[in-house]
């Protein structure tokens, strides 16, 4: 019996020193307790995530056992503040998922998605629990609660009502099945998204297959194929690559090669999501149905500033009719540019379109992203968007070199108050790399909140590809990626500023139709000269740049806007089509898509090409049935920045107001009362359409 007990004894040590080991589960001996990305490795997930899920579920079941009466402290709160763990190891995963991913971080999210989904279900189906929140939530009105509290009691009743928690046990059973059926489809299609991506190349041995292209970016294709020990150039498809190509290469056939390679992604072969496309809407629907709602944007939109599908119908609609005369216009002024320029009878193609377009724009603008690339080395664009968020709202940036970053080229920065006061982390990671998904985005490590009466403050990441250093240059930004970077830190600035109590409400916890007011209205500060002039100087010479440059580019902001208007719109009606169906989807997704795109189509089509089956915002992100929030934010940052344009354009009283009311509140309050409160009236398209030069 000794023996026996012996051995347990050494099986409890040994099970204990390997939980202490692991360092996502021991206590950050680090700057600002920041992930220990070097002490991290990738067999340290899994027994990470079956711990943390254990301790979760430990917590849960404390919350159920207690005897005393449901309290809003005891158990809305409890159940707020569970699963730190959990969450402390998710972030860490799934963050690096998509920014620093392999084959077997690929494997291990197969095999824990499930689990997590599974976890997840456990808690929202738990009828002990729900009956708990439900006394607390049928109470509301006599426990005296402050609207933040009142805020976190509401969205708690509502996610579990959401997530079938009133289904009786049969339909339980059909959720769970459905739910994680859900999580598995849409960790593939964003899997295969970024397979197909990196699998492509294009190595051009004939430098004058590179005719056109600027010497930067012939320099950037054979830094890419060096790196992978070939000769000549190489063309992918990131974007800093694939959107160089279609803008100046001259070989038509190559554009058009690139073009199909970038817009067949994912139709077919190996990495094949056409059958997912169909599969998760109908999931999605399945779901909805189950719950109540006739379709999955019903379902969405309940919980949205549009509120429903007619709202969101209503936006696009009257953007639609504004901009299609300006959009069918460029078009055809696009087409006879090019005609004059071949001089021959072409029909521009939509693989032609960028080409000929920047062409255009060259002619009437006497402007391209080369002229105005000098002026946006990486360095100095840091500089000035960091320092337009001191310019507004007082914060510093200090580079912290001691806090550990999860690869070379990242970043982290601390950031602090006006007073000195420490107010976050920032890590910011700029450059495509083939562990990277595509895209631009921000997230965080951790999120603000106040823990035992402590204000947690937040570790934020911006993650872009942008146009990397080459051997003869240090890295140059176009106009875009400078926009970008604006947008993201926009969101990082929501994530920064965030004072909220309840972690659920704090920062970009928000409506998914306002979290993009944040973002979208830094853009617009670029084409201030008074902005760009604080940062905007030659990599080589060091002079401001000149006025007149920064009048062509005011002068083209608008060139195209109504093809750019309607290219957004087309993505917002082929979400709320795939989000509408009320049956699943009988036909294939192209024509499927065709039908959805119709009213939008500026361009020729070409044959197979698809949008949907790389479509990751809606089939893998978190923007099914919520892709038109782009434009509708767009319509809030018009109206709000143009309060920023009355009043001086830098105008730190307009910055307190938005932090005030908007930046700091997280989802405390409903959006629309936030926004009346900074800018005193309900938005309208009228801004936007005369930003756009639509409306006079």
């Amino acid at each position: 019996m000794r023996t026996v007990y012996l051995v347990i004894i050494l099986l409890f040590i040994q099970l204990t020193m390997t939980i202490t080991a692991n360092p996502l589960l021991s206590a950050y001996k680090t700057p600002y307790q920041t992930i220990p990305f070097d002490k991290i490795k990738i067999t340290d997930y899994e027994p990470a995530f079956e711990s943390a899920m254990k301790s979760h579920d430990a917590e849960i079941q404390k919350i159920v056992n207690n005897k005393a009466k449901p309290t809003f402290r005891n158990t809305v709160e409890a159940l707020e503040y569970s699963g730190e763990t959990l969450g402390k190891v998710s972030s860490v995963f799934f963050n690096l998922l998509s920014a620093e991913s392999n084959d077997e971080m690929r494997t291990i999210s197969q095999r824990i998605q499930p689990k997590l989904t599974d976890h997840s279900n456990n808690i929202n189906l738990n009828e002990q629990l729900f009956q708990k929140v439900k006394a607390v939530y049928d109470q509301k009105d006599q426990l005296e609660l402050n609207v933040e509290q009142m805020r976190l009691l509401q969205d708690t009743y509502d996610g579990f009502v959401n997530r079938g928690a009133n289904l009786n046990v049969q339909d339980k059973d059909k959720y769970r099945e459905l739910s994680s059926k859900l999580s598995r489809l849409t960790l593939m299609f964003g899997q295969n998204v970024l397979k197909a991506t990196n699998a492509y190349e294009l190595l051009l041995t004939d430098e004058k297959q590179l005719n056109g292209l600027p010497q930067g970016e012939k320099d950037a294709a054979a830094q890419r194929a060096k790196a992978k020990d070939k000769a000549g150039w190489l063309i992918d498809l990131s974007a800093p690559s694939y959107v160089a190509f279609m803008k100046y290469a001259t070989d038509r056939n190559l554009r058009k090669e690139l073009y199909l390679a970038y817009n067949t992604r994912c139709t077919s072969g190996e990495f094949s999501n056409a059958d997912n496309v169909t599969e998760i809407a109908g999931t999605r629907l399945a779901i909805a149905n189950l719950l109540g709602y006739k379709s999955y944007a019903d379902q969405v939109l309940k919980r949205r500033m549009a509120g429903n599908a007619a709202n969101v119908y209503e936006l696009l609609n009257e953007l639609l009719t504004g901009f299609t005369p300006a959009a069918l216009q460029e078009y055809r002024e696009v087409q006879g540019f090019a005609i004059g320029k071949e001089s021959k009878n072409i029909e521009v193609m939509p693989y032609d379109w960028s080409f000929y377009s920047e062409k255009l724009k060259d002619a009437k603008f006497d402007l391209n992203d080369e002229m105005v690339r000098p002026y946006f080395e990486l360095e100095n664009v840091k500089k000035g968007v960091f320092g337009l968020a001191t310019q507004l709202y007082g914060i510093t940036f200090r580079k912290n070199t001691k806090i550990p970053v999860y690869n070379p080229e990242v970043e982290a920065f601390e950031v602090y108050k006006e007073d000195g006061e420490f107010l976050a982390v920032l890590y910011t990671d700029f450059h495509p790399r083939a562990a990277k998904n595509p895209g631009a985005w921000m997230s965080e490590f951790r999120g603000q909140e106040v823990r035992n009466g402590k204000n947690v403050r937040p570790h934020v990441t911006i993650v872009m590809n942008f146009t990397r250093p080459t051997e003869n240059n240090p890295a140059l930004l176009t106009f875009d990626e400078v926009e970008t970077f604006l947008h993201e830190f926009g969101h990082a600035l929501h994530g920064m500023f965030a004072n909220t109590v309840y972690p659920g409400l704090s920062g970009t916890g928000v409506y998914r139709d306002f979290v993009e007011l944040p973002s979208q209205i830094m853009e617009n500060f670029l084409l201030e000269k008074v902005y760009l002039d604080g940062f905007a100087k030659h990599y080589q010479t060091g002079e401001t740049i000149p006025a007149g440059l920064v009048k062509k580019i005011v002068d083209a902001a608008n060139f195209n806007a109504g093809y750019l208007c309607l290219r957004q719109l087309s993505f917002g009606y082929l979400d709320m089509a795939f989000h509408t169906i009320n049956k699943p989807v009988s036909v294939k997704p192209g024509d499927f898509e065709k039908e959805a795109l119709a009213r939008t189509a500026v361009l020729p089509s070409v044959e197979n090409v698809l949008i949907s089956t790389a479509f990751s915002h809606i089939f893998s992100g978190g923007y099914a049935a919520g892709y038109y929030s782009y434009k509708w934010a767009e319509v809030l940052d018009a109206d709000a920045y143009a309060l920023f344009k009355e009043n001086g354009v830098i105008s730190k009283e307009i910055a307190r107001k938005f932090y005030e009311n908007i930046l700091s509140k997280g989802g405390t309050e409903d959006p629309m009362e936030l926004y009346i409160k900074f800018r005193g009236q309900k938005p309208s398209t009228d801004a936007l359409m005369k930003r756009s030069g639509i409306k006079k």
